[in-house]
């Protein structure tokens, strides 16, 4: 019986218990026994995506199904103290993709993408469906790679007013130069919402609009990040001040 969690990471969305055995869902189990190239024998680390992972050994490999015996499920422990909810303005290709794995290694709790006035992506009925559930297998697959349980969800696309409207956490902060920034005199925070708009940046009625709803402007010094580096650069300053950086 393996005690320790070891192996590969791979996403499981059921319940894990201990003594039993989980036949692996068919994108998990192809990856498992066609890319990883594993056989009877092999460890394999589970995790729910909900807070719980197990440590797992193969019992059954073939090329269309694999079966894992669960010997022991435990909490993860690699969540940050600090609750982020990101707001993501939409950006084309791959720039998406990054910032939401980036956000996903640095502990954020949610991630919504935004529609703004200078974004340039508007998604609509199965094109954004498709577009929302490749989104969430990145934030699954960085879960995978930095050792999360806990899988963050991509919320459906929306515009920033709506977002804006629903923010209760105590610390707001909106990407934005300003003159001072006194974000960092926050002795505690436990929760936390971060507005990053698109390459065109946010409109000055957008700004005064986040403003309203009580966000303070963050400034990430004299040069000009893009919209996928600047919720790398503003999630890693929030976890170093607030979390477990």
């Amino acid at each position: 019986m393996t005690s320790d969690l070891s192996g590969p990471r791979i996403h499981v969305d059921t319940e894990l218990a201990a003594d039993t055995e989980l036949t692996l869902p068919e994108g998990a189990a192809r990856h498992v026994a066609a890319v990883l190239r594993l056989r009877e024998g092999a460890t394999l680390t589970l995790f729910d995506g909900r807070g719980h992972e197990a440590a797992a050994v193969i019992v059954e490999a073939t090329r269309k199904r694999v079966v894992a015996r669960v010997d022991k499920v435990v909490l993860g422990r690699s969540e940050s103290p600090l609750a982020v909810h990101l707001g993501q303005a939409i950006s084309k290709g791959d720039r998406m993709d990054y910032a939401i794995q980036k956000a996903v290694e640095l502990g954020v709790a949610a991630i919504t993408p935004l529609y703004t006035e200078h974004g340039d992506v508007r998604l609509k009925g199965e094109r954004e469906a498709r577009k929302l559930a490749h989104w969430q297998g990145v934030a699954i697959s960085a879960c995978e790679q930095c050792g999360r349980a806990t899988v963050p969800t991509v919320h459906a696309p929306q515009s920033l007013g709506a977002w804006l409207q629903a923010r209760d956490e105590a610390l707001r902060l909106v990407l934005h130069p300003a003159t001072e920034s006194i974000w960092q005199a926050a002795e505690s925070v436990a929760c936390a919402a971060l507005l990053i708009g698109p390459e065109g940046g946010l409109s000055a009625p957008e700004v005064e609009q986040a403003g309203q709803a009580g966000f303070m402007s963050l400034t990430l010094g004299p040069r000009v990040l893009r919209t996928e580096t600047a919720p790398v650069v503003a999630l890693t300053l929030l976890q170093h001040h607030f979390g477990d950086l």
